[in-house]
Order: C-alpha cells, then sequence, then structure tokens
C-alpha cells in the first residue's frame, strides 16, 4: 500500500482526493503531469529571459547553468505532489528560497511554488503549506537581510500577492472538494437508504404472500387428507382451492420479482410492483379482493365473514396496505389462533379509515412481534396510519389498523 493511500496516514500524506485525485476530464497522467509542464515551460523561459537581459545590462549571476538548475527543480519536484503533497510544497518553497539567495537579480516567475501550494491545499496539506509558507517567506527576508540585498517594494508586493492568491485558490480547491465529497457521501448514503428500504419491502411482500398462501395450502390439504375417502367431492374441492392458491401465490410472487428485474430500480421504492415494466402480471389487491380472501380462509372448523362497505373511495396504497394486513391478520388466525369464527370489519372514520379482524381463538401467546406483525406496523405506519393488537373481549385476538384516506 502506498504510503498517500494508507488510512492512518499523517495530514498531507493522506489521500489523494477531490479536483486532484485522478478522477475528472482528464487522465490521471495528464492531471499529474500537466502543472509539471507549465512550471517548466515559465520558469525556464523565464530564466533565460531575464539571463540574457541581466548580460546586457553587466548585471553580475551566476553561471547560466546553476540558474537553470533552480528553474528546473521545482518543476521536477511537483512529480512527488500527489503521494507526498505536504512534503512536495516544503521542498519547492525551500528550492525557491534558495533561488532568491543565490541569484537575488533574477525574478524568475516561480510558478512550481504556486502549484506546489494550490496542490497541496486541495489535497488537504494545509498544516504543511502555511508553514511552509510562512517559514519560507520569513527565511527569504533574513536570508536578503544577510547577504546585504534588499527587494524593491514593487516586487516585494508582487511575491506578497502571489502567495496569498495561491493561498486563495489552494483554499477553494479544497472546499470545494470537500463539499464535492460531502455530496458524494449524501447520494451513498440515501442509496443504501433506499435499498435497504425496498429490501424490507419486498421481504415484507414476500412474507405476506408466502406466509399466507403457503397456511391456506397447508389447511387445505389437511382437511382434502380427511376427506378424501369419506366425503370425496369436498376433498376434490379443497385440491382445488389448493390449485387456485397456488397459482395466485405464483402470480404475485412474479410481481414482486419484476421490482428487481426492473429497467428502473429507482421507482421500485415508490410504486408497486405492478406498475413496474416487466412486472405486471397481476395487479396490486385492493379492498375489492377482501370478500375473496375472507371466503378462502374459511374451513369446516372456521368461519369467516366480512363487514362493512368495501366500495370506499381510497387511494390504491391505501387498498393494498388494508388488504395486507388483513390477509397477515387472517394467516395468523389460521396457524395459531384455533378459533371458530373470525370477522372482518371496516368501518369509516372521519378523514381517515378503520381495519379490525377479531378472533375467538386462544388470544395472544407471543411478547416479541413477529415478522409478520412488524409488516403490518410498517404498512399502516408508512402511510401515517396505526396499528394495535390485543385481546378480543370474551377471548381471542383483534388487531386494528386505523390508516388516514390521504397519505399525510
Amino acid at each position: 500500500m502506498r504510503p498517500a493511500d494508507h488510512p492512518s496516514a499523517p495530514e498531507g500524506w493522506g489521500r489523494a482526493e477531490g479536483p486532484f485525485s485522478g478522477r475528472g476530464p482528464l487522465p490521471p497522467r495528464a492531471r499529474l503531469l500537466l502543472p509539471v509542464v507549465v512550471s517548466l515551460v515559465i520558469g525556464v523561459g523565464g530564466t533565460v529571459f531575464q539571463l540574457g537581459g541581466l548580460r546586457m545590462w553587466g548585471l553580475a549571476t551566476w553561471h547560466p547553468v546553476v540558474a537553470l538548475a533552480f528553474a528546473v527543480a521545482g518543476p521536477l519536484l511537483l512529480l512527488a505532489a500527489r503521494r507526498y503533497p505536504g512534503p512536495t510544497v516544503a521542498a519547492v518553497l525551500a528550492v525557491t528560497v534558495a533561488d532568491v539567495l543565490v541569484q537575488p537579480h533574477v525574478v524568475a516567475p516561480f510558478a512550481a511554488a504556486a502549484f506546489a501550494i494550490v496542490l497541496a491545499l486541495a489535497r488537504g496539506a494545509r498544516v504543511w503549506t502555511f508553514a511552509s509558507v510562512a517559514g519560507a517567506w520569513l527565511a527569504g527576508l533574513a536570508g536578503l537581510s544577510l547577504i546585504g540585498e534588499e527587494w524593491p517594494p514593487p516586487r516585494l508586493v508582487a511575491t506578497t500577492v502571489g502567495l496569498i492568491v495561491a493561498l486563495g485558490a489552494g483554499e477553494f480547491l479544497r472546499t470545494r472538494r470537500l463539499r464535492i465529497r460531502e455530496r458524494q457521501l449524501l447520494w451513498q448514503r440515501r442509496r443504501e437508504d433506499a435499498a435497504a428500504e425496498e429490501r424490507v419491502r419486498i421481504a415484507r411482500e414476500l412474507h405476506d404472500v408466502l406466509a399466507h398462501s403457503l397456511s391456506q395450502i397447508s389447511v387445505q390439504a389437511g382437511v382434502g387428507l380427511h376427506l378424501l375417502d369419506a366425503q370425496p367431492e369436498l376433498a376434490r374441492s379443497a385440491l382445488e382451492s389448493i390449485r387456485v392458491t397456488s397459482r395466485t401465490a405464483l402470480d404475485e410472487v412474479r410481481s414482486v420479482l419484476g421490482v428487481l428485474r426492473s429497467d428502473d430500480p429507482s421507482r421500485s421504492a415508490t410504486v408497486g410492483a405492478a406498475d413496474l415494466p416487466g412486472a405486471g402480471r397481476t395487479p396490486q389487491p385492493g379492498l375489492s379482493n377482501l370478500p375473496g380472501l375472507v371466503d378462502s380462509v374459511a374451513t369446516p372448523t372456521m368461519t369467516t365473514s366480512l363487514e362493512g362497505d368495501i366500495d370506499l373511495d381510497l387511494p390504491p396504497a391505501t387498498q393494498s396496505a388494508l388488504y395486507r394486513i388483513a390477509q397477515e391478520s387472517l394467516t395468523n388466525a389460521v396457524r395459531h389462533a384455533q378459533a371458530s369464527a373470525v370477522v372482518v370489519r371496516l368501518k369509516p372514520l372521519p378523514g381517515a379509515v378503520e381495519l379490525t379482524v377479531s378472533d375467538d381463538g386462544v388470544g395472544l401467546e407471543r411478547t416479541e412481534p413477529g415478522r409478520g406483525m412488524l409488516g403490518m406496523r410498517e404498512r399502516a405506519e408508512l402511510l401515517g396510519g396505526t396499528l394495535d393488537v390485543g385481546p378480543t373481549e370474551g377471548g381471542g385476538t383483534t388487531v386494528r389498523a386505523t390508516i388516514p384516506r390521504r397519505r399525510p
């Protein structure tokens, strides 16, 4: 692992992320070499131009090879800026100060120093950058004083303004990088939350469909076996019920799985499975399906009945939630209640509708809610409603769901 990639690396040695992290319109190698080439061209070209002017005026200067070496050293050090932005800005500024002290009459355009400052700040090496700039500035002024040289005020002001501009540009890029990163993390969290919600929704749908259908199949299979010899016609009716229930369950499972195969997964958390392309084998169940649901769970030992008006003007999502809550409640009654009668009631309320499923069975035995109970509560709460489960007067269990007519 590279030092820049280590999660515990110090500031400035850390991961190179953001606008200069290798992600953008230019290839990573081009983004690495662009500052090097630009600063090299500016530095070498400016140095050669000034050396020619100094020789024309007869001003003493160092050998041209030394001046060109300083002009080349800074840009070459930028090659390490991606992995080590902090040490790179310190090294480039050290070369810049040495260049000023060795040949104070060569006013080289220190493009490498500006690039090093901007790149280091953009990559988060703030301590390295500010400490290096302050140290280089003080060292340069002190060094010039010791060798008896003095910068003219225009050059001093221009250098100061250049450093401030470079620091400002670096801070701007750093802030922009952080904002982009925050937006990326927020988007990632939203995607993860949406995926988690969709997994819960699919699990809830599969549980409701499979638990109810398998419970019906189990009950009807038991009835068929019991009546096979004594009353074969009733046994045939039970087998027919198993066939219909299996086919319905298969269609509903296909509808739920159609969500996973959809070409537009972003819609799956907000629409029903039957609304998605490739999923519309069966419509989402509503209140019009309640009579068939109630009749389908009746057995020779348990009667079922539906009371209330099913022709209510409710949104499809509300109707589907009421249907699934009734379905799960009836499934629990068949599997656990040992009831002789189950009554499903629909009652309009001001701005809401109330569904109750009551049985005369053995009552609640579990202290912790199961998956089905959690699924019913989630369905009600997602639409701004409530769900209560408690004992029925005289024995048994009552499930009561109250859901607003319109989502709040």
